[in-house]
């Protein structure tokens, strides 16, 4: 993280590091390839620091409403989002963008680590899951593996496998009746 100072998720434990992903994708039996890279932050540095990591590449948010109820978006990395209709869609009221405070508590992730690999440290099951139909096409997925300064491509039907047996089986969303083509508050 940014400061010296131990995370501690909402749970009290502390956050799994990329080893333990790595640990608990092997005890699955999910076969999983990782790059180490500069640290990223936003899909426009990942892009150009990428080189040639086969698969689909995503954005990956983590939204919240009024009522403090927190998804976790999982879409192409091209794709403008229409929050406002999303939030309908997925009965959630209105999102905002979750804090870098709850992205620790929640996720144990900081900023620009951001990805559905987090799930595993959302023990109190407080983060819903919404994919991107149009990802699930491509049959490899790209995500940060806890730390922004990693890649791990993974099998888009062990993704799937992965999100359920952390407890966290998605909402599959068609993100493009979500793009922006409406109103309401937006994130490219």
């Amino acid at each position: 993280m940014t400061d010296s100072r131990p995370i501690q998720l909402v749970d009290g434990s502390s956050p799994a590091n990329a080893q333990n992903l790595f640990d608990r994708l092997s005890a699955l039996g999910i076969h999983a390839t990782t790059i180490k890279h500069p640290r990223v932050f936003t899909v426009e540095q990942s892009k150009a620091l990428r080189g040639k990591i086969p698969g689909c590449h995503t954005k990956n948010l983590l939204l919240r409403n009024k009522k403090g109820v927190m998804w976790l978006i999982v879409c192409l990395e091209n794709r403008t989002v229409n929050l406002k209709s999303l939030a309908t869609c997925l009965g959630a009221g209105r999102f905002s963008f979750a804090n870098p405070e709850r992205l620790e508590r929640y996720l144990g992730v900081e900023p620009g680590a951001v990805s559905p690999f987090a799930v595993t440290n959302d023990h109190t099951h407080k983060v819903g899951v919404a994919v991107d139909r149009e990802i699930l096409r491509h049959e490899t997925l790209n995500f940060h593996p806890l730390d922004n300064s990693m890649t791990t491509s993974i099998n888009s039907e062990d993704f799937l496998r992965f999100l359920e047996s952390e407890g966290h089986t998605p909402t599959v969303v068609d993100f493009d009746k979500y793009s922006l083509n409406g109103e309401g508050r937006t994130e490219k």
